[in-house]
């Protein structure tokens, strides 16, 4: 457990995440308590601030503080382990955070003997830095230069960084941010939850012969923002969740069919549905989505080990994986996204290779390596007393090998983003052969365009490039609750939609 005594509870948060990098998945407390490991402690003061760290001092060490930090009152007995004094403009928040981070980086890399590749920056979306910077006619050598003097982040995650910046410039070039938006349809159902999972989703056993009251709402929605989203160019739509390929062939269908009449889909840019289990998959659901005009799925293995698979949850097999993929191709799906997850538990750098020697023979047009990130909501982290005592690695060698692999396929890295707790403290970066990235996956992390979004769970982001200024609503995730207030989700929406046309 952690200590937390920060004076200033504005720089928690960045404390925090930082902390989270260093030591995932551990606890806090904000008061005195005899489970403390150690204590942060913060104090703003004229033009500095100041950080020190407090260690129990152990014999023949003096428990003392420092000049001007003295002693917090419940830590007699403690020593002060690590100071550090930075002069900043305390009425610049961002100026204030960044100086803190980089003291606080500082000490914890001297505590811990570990340096992280991303440094001290702890937001998900470090290529918005790069590309915002590009955008505003910055050199690629002056945005490197920024990036390692102020996240001291690894020249590696810079060079990234930047290759995926000017990457995402180059395909972004073609859309309207004023006008155009993009349209996001959420199917919260899934065949079972898997262990890492806190996504939107359920069982789709549970709502076997209901699931035409979700479509019922969600239609309702549907035609709404078809209506206020009128006369707009729709470039981009992505089914996602949970599964959608979870709901029968008829529900997908009537999905299908009635975007099509609501919506104007015919200079979309594209359609993505993730398919993602291949339990959920049959050629009928295909054929569906093939129908329809849709080339583009993800079919996700997330690794290739069947005991790795047993163990997350994921109730297919190595060989549906195999199978699904090779169907897809024959029905002709010529753009097949493949999602794996470094760091998945027990996993090993030999099993990592094992997987993507598989993923390889497949040659899918695009590949998302994540990171594994332990949320709140996954049954990994809510139940820790059945699976703490899993391993859980994730390693600059596990990374470097999806990343070869991408490269040997003859893939490019277009997108990237970052998540808190993330086992490595690494990222997760969408590789694609030139010309099958997905636009979607781009705007939803630079938040460059509007995406309206329908269904349980989801979130809807307007965006005023005028005024670089962005609006956000969200659905309720619970599906009755989404039922039941459809017309109170729809009201959300006119809140933040009636003013953007």
């Amino acid at each position: 457990m952690i200590g937390l005594l920060i004076q200033d509870n504005a720089y928690e948060q960045d404390i925090r995440e930082l902390l989270m990098s260093f030591y995932p998945g551990e606890t806090y407390a904000h008061e005195i308590k005899d489970e403390v490991d150690f204590y942060v402690q913060t104090r703003f003061a004229g033009e500095s601030a100041e950080i020190a760290l407090w260690e129990r001092a152990v014999e023949g060490q003096a428990a003392d503080g420092n000049p001007h930090l003295p002693v917090p009152v419940g830590l007699e007995g403690w020593r002060m382990s690590a100071f550090s004094r930075a002069f900043c403009d305390l009425s610049d928040h961002s100026e204030t955070k960044n100086v803190i981070k980089q003291a606080f980086y500082s000490m914890l890399t001297q505590r811990t003997g570990h340096e992280l590749p991303w440094g001290s920056l702890t937001g998900i979306r470090p290529t918005k830095i790069a590309l915002s910077r590009l955008e505003e006619g910055w050199k690629e050598e002056e945005i490197r230069s920024f990036m390692k003097k102020t996240y001291l982040a690894s020249d590696e995650k810079i060079d990234l960084s930047i290759e995926i910046a000017s990457r995402e410039k180059r395909l972004l070039e073609p859309l309207d941010y004023d006008r155009g938006y993009s349209l996001y349809v959420g199917i919260p159902f899934c065949p079972t939850t898997c262990l890492y999972c806190s996504f939107t989703s359920y069982p789709i056993s549970r709502w076997k012969g209901r699931t035409g009251l979700y479509l019922e709402a969600l239609f309702k929605e549907m035609e709404y923002v078809a209506k206020k989203m009128k006369g707009r160019p729709l470039d981009t739509i992505y089914f996602g969740g949970g599964t959608p390929t979870s709901l029968p062939a008829e529900d997908i269908d009537a999905i299908l069919t009635r975007l099509d009449r609501l919506f104007d889909t015919k200079n979309a840019l594209e359609f993505t549905v993730e398919a993602g289990r291949p339990d959920s998959i049959t050629e009928e659901k295909l054929q569906v989505l093939r129908n329809h005009g849709i080339t583009r799925i993800s079919i996700n293995p997330q690794t290739m080990n069947q005991k790795t698979l047993d163990l997350i949850g994921r109730h297919h097999t190595v060989e549906m994986v195999k199978e699904t993929f090779h169907m897809a191709r024959e029905l002709g799906f010529d753009n097949i996204n493949m999602d794996l997850i470094m760091g998945l538990p027990e996993e090993e750098l030999d099993d990592v290779s094992r997987t993507l020697e598989e993923v390889e023979a497949l040659r899918p047009d695009s590949l998302t390596v994540h990171s594994l990130a332990i949320k709140r909501a996954a049954r990994l982290n809510m139940f820790k007393e059945e699976y703490g005592g899993l391993k859980i690695s994730n390693t600059p060698e596990m990374i470097a090998l999806s990343e070869a692999s991408a490269r040997r396929l003859g893939m490019e890295p277009y997108y990237l983003y970052r998540q808190k707790n993330m086992a490595g403290n690494f990222e997760n970066v969408g590789y694609s052969l030139p010309g099958k990235a997905c636009i979607y996956n781009i705007l939803i992390m630079e938040e460059l365009q509007t995406i309206a979004a329908c269904g349980a769970g989801t979130t809807t982001k307007v965006v005023f490039p005028a005024e670089n200024r962005r609006e956000r609503c969200e659905n309720v995730k619970e599906v009755e609750q989404y039922i039941s207030r459809i017309d109170e989700m729809i009201g959300r929406k006119e809140r933040i939609l009636g003013g953007c046309l």
